[in-house]
């Protein structure tokens, strides 16, 4: 595994999670997801910087991927399993479901981890 891709894609994949989290989370959707403003936002920091090596490991390690249109696709099926993880876990606490909002969060976390794939694809195809 080439050491240098994994750290400079992750990096770079957690910062555009981070951002993307923000536009579609706090700015275009802020009504769907409602806050008491109490947010960590480091540990939210530290959760997108996690996904980012997560995708940036699998794309280095495993895949070989490095260009955009293969990590937007790739992406986008991780993506929809650790949405449809996430939705499920966090809705099996509760008996009051919202479905609309359940999926309306598993496109958004589809599309967010498919532009991060794309990303992370794309800096790992300008580092070799």
């Amino acid at each position: 595994m080439n050491v240098k891709n994994f750290l400079v894609s992750g990096i770079v994949g957690g910062i555009v999670q981070f951002l993307l989290g923000w536009l579609f989370y706090a700015i275009l959707f802020k009504n769907s997801f409602p806050t008491d403003g109490n947010e960590n936002m480091v540990f939210i920091f530290l959760g997108c910087m996690t996904f980012g090596f997560f995708v940036s490991y699998i794309f280095t390690k495993w895949a070989g991927i490095s260009n955009a249109t293969t990590g937007f696709k790739a992406g986008a099926v991780i993506g929809l399993f650790m949405a449809l993880y996430s939705n499920f876990f966090m809705n099996s606490m509760t008996s009051d479901i919202n479905y609309q909002t359940m999926g309306l969060d598993i496109v958004i976390t589809v599309v967010m981890a498919a532009l991060v794939g794309a990303v992370i694809a794309l800096v790992n195809g300008k580092l070799k």
